[in-house]
């Protein structure tokens, strides 16, 4: 943890002040002063990182106090300050659960120093482990977390194994839904960072008069609203990687702070003076082509070119084929484990379904499906009907005119052939049909011989 949050509870004024002065020296840490037990129980919900007690308050015992504060935050240390040196009481309390028992004597700042830091540093270790449990078990490793057999998903492999072994920023595009924040995941658990943070932003989701403070911290007072200082995500991700997402969103005037924090590897809390040194790992995704932005002034130039790092293009789902149903059983069987339901798998005719679907929203879309037929199917078959796929505007659209049965074969394979890239045969296997009827409804004359770029090109003059 970069500072505690450290309410003191002393009935007497001169030594509180004193406690409160030896902590504020340092400025990680924020000290608030109680004169009774029972307001420091009404502020509990503010969740102090540690509790100094004062053992003798008026008209109640310290120690009784402390069980109190241990029945609403368990594992909140404690810390029982004395006047006087009573090995037995010390004993005790600690037998109770008290984090330390010190006593209010010359050595009073030393100590107080020592068992702050010795908190500082457990906590940051209890925060560590409780992250690496919950991450590690999701096991981001390339079998787990990149699933798929296809072309063009094991194209982008070498790259993703060549992030994984260094620090260089990566940079991850493609469309929403196809898995960057996964894919960012599995580069930071198989590096040399896995032990430390992760930490994820969605530059998108944040309102623009904040992202400035969310990203680099704020100091008590800095603006309306800064309660309580607050590190920033640069901050919690130190020794470990952040990883902004929706990169492009960003404005322009906070992309110059950005760069700075990037060159410097380090950052101010808004309202601060303090430098705070980084090490962080920089991984950013977008579903927008950040160089066009560039030349749509939208976009630093100097920070794209700081951003480019390795560049990993994640493929759409309609591009990867048989993919689609290997995820899609995954997702089942990942469902039925989590809900304690029995094992079901697909009908022939339910992943039919499932393979014609272009997914526009790709794999998010596809898990959503998946999960939803798996609550609906009422055996361990999931049938057809189970499946509710969405077709999008397009259709609608296209079903509203009045055409002819020709005219819509025609628009519905022309649709196909811009949403794979003209690529015939692609197109012939989506739809069940032969190419010589591709080239036939649309009024052209099939290519001779067998060169995929050949017909690549003939299919591209068709299309346009």
């Amino acid at each position: 943890m970069s500072f505690l949050k450290i309410f003191i509870v002393e009935d007497d004024p001169f030594m509180a002040e004193l406690v409160k002065f030896h902590l504020e020296l340092n400025p990680d840490n924020e000290v608030t002063v109680f004169n009774n037990g029972k307001v420091l129980i009404n502020a509990l919900p503010k969740k102090p990182d540690l509790v100094l007690l004062d053992y003798n308050l008026n008209g109640e015992n310290g120690g009784v106090v402390m069980k109190k504060v241990h029945e609403k935050i368990p594992d909140l240390p404690v810390i029982m300050v004395s006047g006087q040196e009573d090995i037995n009481t010390a004993v005790t309390l600690l037998k109770d659960g008290a984090f330390d028992y010190i006593v209010k004597d010359d050595n009073l700042k030393d100590r107080l120093w020592a068992i702050v830091n010795r908190v500082r540093s457990q906590g940051s270790l209890k925060q560590q482990v409780g992250r690496l449990q919950s991450e590690v078990e999701q096991k981001y490793d390339f079998e787990s977390s990149i699933i798929g057999q296809s072309k063009a998903l094991k194209s982008i492999y070498p790259l993703v194994e060549k992030a994984c072994k260094s620090t260089i920023v990566v940079s991850i595009s493609g469309e929403t839904g196809t898995g960057k924040e996964v894919l960012a995941k599995t580069i930071h658990f198989n590096s040399t960072r896995k032990s430390k943070p992760f930490v994820a932003v969605n530059m998108a989701a944040i309102p623009k008069e904040l992202i400035e403070s969310e990203l680099f911290g704020h100091e008590k007072g800095s603006f309306t609203g800064a309660n309580e200082r607050r590190a920033g995500k640069f901050e919690e991700a130190n020794g470990g990687t952040i990883f902004l997402d929706e990169m492009g969103e960003m404005d322009l005037a906070l992309q110059a702070k950005l760069l700075r924090v990037l060159q410097e590897q380090q950052v101010v809390r808004v309202g601060g003076n303090q430098v705070i040194d980084l090490d962080v790992r920089v991984i950013i995704a977008t579903h927008k082509n950040l160089y066009e932005e560039v030349s749509k002034g939208n976009f630093r130039e100097d920070l794209y070119y700081r951003l480019l790092g390795i560049s990993i293009e994640l493929p759409p789902l309609r591009e990867r084929g048989n993919d689609i149903a290997i995820l899609a059983q995954h997702f089942v069987a990942a469902y039925c484990k989590k809900n304690g339901i029995p094992a079901k798998k697909f009908d022939p005719e339910a992943m039919s379904k499932l393979m014609a679907h272009t997914f526009p929203g790709n794999i998010r879309e596809l898990k959503s499906v998946v999960e939803l037929a798996v609550v609906l199917s009422d055996t361990q078959t999931i049938q057809a009907d189970n499946l509710q796929i969405k077709y999008g505007k397009y259709f609608e659209e296209m079903l509203s005119q009045d055409l002819t049965l020709k005219d819509y074969n025609q628009e519905i394979v022309k649709h196909y052939l811009k949403r794979y890239n003209n690529r015939v045969r692609l197109v012939a296997d989506k739809l069940g049909i032969g190419k010589s009827t591709i080239y036939r409804m649309l009024g052209e004359t099939e290519p001779t011989g067998e060169d995929e770029n050949e017909m690549f090109q003939k299919s591209t003059k068709i299309y346009n």
